[in-house]
């Protein structure tokens, strides 16, 4: 065994190893990308979910946003007043006033016991899927139709499925919105938290054919605008609408609803 071969090859690999160890170390000083401390520290305070709500890829997007001065620190919904604070006491900036609290709410009570069917849908387990057949299984055209798209698309599991509709936790809802730009009905909305009364129905079709596609639909009768002692409610288009902003939540209106499509969530967390 020649043992000088191997000990100069040995030495040769050393010192290539070195030499190349060497000019990593340089490139790596001379090519770093600095980095902002503060960016790690407002990706603590965000929600942490990636859900997207913000309108970047993800937290850490978000954050490297935010401490370049690109993004609001407000941006992530998800973490509240509490995460706007935090981030802006990173920034060293003031958070402003608090928004509003808001929650997703289904406007839609086409329960399968409720709702008719129009056919029986056995296809892919997704909304988006099925209102392309024919309109969707479910004869109003504004009815949820059940397959869990929006429950999936919940990061925070405030979703769950009753009855082939869907239902909201508030307590649990951050208000992200992924819900709503996974509802192919558009039958899912943001409103105050403190918006508890309201007309949980988009059917506009005449009484009697709302009535025919769901017994729970609002069939325009006008009970709820007679028994509102603040005159908050009027008849558009063949169904109820609230103003909110009149709105005393007395619950008078959903007491006369002949249909019970005027829900009352006070005191509820759904």
């Amino acid at each position: 065994m020649n043992w000088t071969a191997i000990l100069f090859a040995l030495a040769i690999m050393g010192i290539l190893g070195a030499a190349f160890g060497v000019v990593l170390s340089i490139a790596d000083k001379k090519f770093a990308v600095e980095t902002d401390e503060r960016t790690a520290a407002i990706r603590e305070a965000v929600a942490g979910a990636n859900c997207g709500a913000c309108g970047y890829a993800g937290c850490d997007a978000f954050a490297a946003a935010v401490a370049r001065g690109e993004a609001p620190v407000g941006g992530c919904r998800p973490a509240g007043a509490k995460g706007a604070e935090a981030i802006a006491a990173i920034m060293g900036v003031s958070a402003g006033p608090a928004e509003e609290k808001k929650v997703a709410r289904v406007f839609c009570q086409g329960f399968c016991d409720a709702a008719t069917a129009r056919y029986t849908y056995e296809g892919l387990k997704s909304c988006a899927m099925a209102a392309t057949l024919a309109g969707g299984p479910k004869q109003c055209a504004s009815a949820c139709l059940g397959l869990g798209d929006c429950q999936r698309a919940c990061h925070f599991e405030a979703i769950e499925m009753e009855k082939s509709v869907a239902k909201i936790y508030a307590d649990k809802c951050v208000a992200c919105g992924m819900c709503i730009d996974a509802c192919p009905r558009n039958i899912i909305h943001f409103t105050p938290a403190d918006d508890t009364v309201f007309v949980a129905c988009q059917n506009h079709d005449a009484p009697k054919a709302a009535r025919t596609a769901c017994t729970n639909a609002c069939i325009s009768c006008g009970r709820c605008v007679k028994a509102c002692v603040a005159e908050a409610i009027r008849i558009v288009d063949n169904c109820a609408v609230i103003d909110q902003e009149k709105c005393t939540r007395c619950g008078a209106c959903v007491k006369v609803c002949p249909d019970h499509s005027i829900r009352d969530m006070t005191g509820l967390n759904v």
